[in-house]
């Protein structure tokens, strides 16, 4: 079963339409927040990972306990959005083995070290979103909340904002 399947155009245009609708989505470099997620939500500080002299292995225990929260909070068969702001975007099953790009990364990386990236269940339940200026991960719905306090990756230790 291949992962990672790309989105038809409607899709991208009907999923993106409703970030910006629902999210009230308004990309900037300088302005912060960029979007409002529904309550609850909370927003970790993820700015002391950018840059050269970080713990690399923070990456990993990262990507580590997404996946993990996301296969607690999907069924076996069930997908979830993978968006790249202004790129290409995927349906992905965490359930299902994440093929990796040249630099050994996810399709769409779970770290925002260079876009919005962001994973959201598909009826926007709940997600995980990655802010490239803000230097923030947000992450909003009761279900992923919890599993992220029982998951902890060591990059959540400063907050940000939470309601």
């Amino acid at each position: 079963m291949k992962n990672w399947v790309p989105f038809s155009d409607k899709e991208y245009d009907q999923i993106w339409e409703r970030i910006y609708r629902d999210f009230k989505f308004e990309p900037s470099i300088s302005e912060f927040p960029s979007f409002k997620v529904p309550y609850p939500f909370i927003t970790y500080d993820v700015s002391d990972y950018f840059g050269e002299s970080v713990d690399l292995d923070a990456y990993d225990d990262l990507e580590e306990k997404a996946l993990l929260v996301f296969k607690e909070n999907t069924s076996f068969n069930e997908y979830i959005l993978a968006l790249d702001w202004q790129h290409e975007c995927y349906w992905v099953n965490p359930n299902v083995k994440f093929e990796r790009d040249e630099f050994g990364e996810w399709i769409i990386p779970i770290f925002p070290n260079g876009d919005y990236y962001f994973f959201i269940q598909k009826d926007f339940k709940w997600g995980f979103l990655g802010h490239p200026w803000e230097k923030s991960i947000t992450i909003f719905g009761k279900e992923l909340i919890n599993g992220f306090c029982k998951h902890k990756p060591r990059m959540f230790h400063k907050i940000l904002r939470q309601e």
